[in-house]
């Protein structure tokens, strides 16, 4: 029994997975960041719907990054005192595989793409079958980025960077999934692949990965 925590971007998203199987879920992308207020309410909330305990939990899974600072900072805190409260492991999963997992197109290639402002998006490349084939990188985007992969199959661009690549990108094998936000509804398969191999995290040492130095904008 694992509890998935997916904060990475505006969507705060909770569920739990018994197995691979979703047997509770709660987000809401609707109303910015405001996953200070509301983790913790929809961690009680899953709760009540799968008629769980919390020290029935095995795990928590929560999205490492990248993507928003704040978001990220939240989530974490708050599934490292989950975790230590409990003393349960922590498993970290990449936020772009876990949007990822949200394609609904067959495609040679999956590329993720989370905003990163102005023409600059995180984004990794998958094969077709999930298998990470490029890492997670700050790409700033022009008419020839990917091109490489789009030159040798179809490629499915999921994610709420998309919208500015469709302005740039008129390739024929370009496959466009626009606002796809990464949810904890996707984690379950990832979240149980590293619990079977016991692949876990330092609790003490455990940092989300943000990839870029934080900025602030007035």
């Amino acid at each position: 029994m694992v509890l998935c925590i997916e904060t990475a971007t505006t969507n705060c998203s909770v569920a739990i997975f018994n197995g691979t199987e979703c047997i509770a879920y709660k987000e809401d992308s609707s109303s910015g960041y405001s996953h200070n207020e509301q983790l913790h309410v929809f961690i009680q909330e899953v709760c009540r719907q799968a008629e769980v305990e919390l020290s029935a939990l095995s795990a928590i899974a929560v999205s490492k990054g990248p993507g928003s600072y704040t978001g990220l900072r939240i989530g974490v805190s708050a599934a490292k005192g989950l975790c230590y409260a409990l003393s349960i492991p922590l498993i970290a999963i990449e936020t772009l595989s876990i949007l990822a997992g949200s394609s609904q197109k067959k495609a040679d290639y999956i590329i993720p793409m989370i905003d990163a402002r102005r023409m600059e998006v995180y984004s990794c490349v998958l094969a077709g079958g999930g298998l990470v084939i490029d890492g997670a990188k700050a790409e700033v985007l022009s008419p020839t980025s990917y091109s490489e992969y789009l030159e040798r199959g179809t490629v499915s661009f999921i994610g709420n960077g998309v919208q500015k690549w469709q302005t740039l990108c008129q390739h024929k094998n370009a496959l466009f999934q626009v606002g796809v936000l990464p949810s904890a509804k996707n984690m379950g398969f990832l979240s149980q692949d590293l619990f079977l191999k016991n692949e876990f995290v330092d609790l003490a040492y455990f940092e989300p990965y943000y990839l870029k130095d934080f900025q602030s904008f007035k």
